[in-house]
């Protein structure tokens, strides 16, 4: 899977729970700051993640470094490959 394709379905990830047109979500969108998620969001999206792209689960210390959309898309192309 390419990061253009890891990209791409994190948009769609992003927008269905965030509410947001999917060309609104870039790879600079930060969750926090640009989103306003808080825990619970986090928390949901970090589920769905684990589900689309079958990680596994995501330990607790990966999630503390995924504060973009593009942070979140290098981590799952390092596990998916």
């Amino acid at each position: 899977m390419s990061i253009e394709e890891i990209f791409q379905t994190m948009r769609e990830l992003v927008a269905e729970q965030f509410a947001l047109e999917p060309e609104e979500v870039t790879m600079d969108t930060a969750f926090e700051e640009d989103l306003g998620a808080d825990s619970v969001d986090l928390v949901e999206l970090v589920m769905a993640i684990e589900e689309e792209f079958e990680v596994g689960e995501i330990q607790e210390e990966d999630l503390s470094g995924l504060k973009t959309v593009g942070d979140t898309v290098n981590y799952i192309a390092s596990k998916v490959k």
